[in-house]
């Protein structure tokens, strides 16, 4: 797996870089994303709450994949993508 830092942009091979805008944390909408397992969503959810310290969270919404077991299906992740700037995850174990 890749991860990249969106907030600097990733070159494509064979041609210039590609800018990318940075995210503001302040304003940006975000989607929590969670994989499905317990507890998930608490979790998500205590973030979005502490985030309301320093932000409004009128624009933080919560999605899941169907199960922890299967991949997210690529309309979700493409659908996420184009409505949210950021995306916080829990997926791990």
């Amino acid at each position: 797996m890749r991860i990249v830092n969106p907030s600097f942009g990733q070159e494509a091979p064979g041609s210039e870089p590609v800018a990318a805008i940075p995210v503001d944390w302040r304003h940006d909408p975000i989607v929590l994303f969670a994989n499905s397992k317990p507890n998930a969503r608490e979790l998500l959810e205590g973030l979005r709450d502490r985030m309301a310290a320093f932000r409004a969270t009128d624009n933080i919404d919560y999605a899941q994949k169907d199960s922890p077991a299967q991949p997210a299906p690529s309309a979700m992740v493409d659908e996420l993508a184009t409505k949210y700037r950021a995306a916080l995850l829990a997926i791990a174990d």
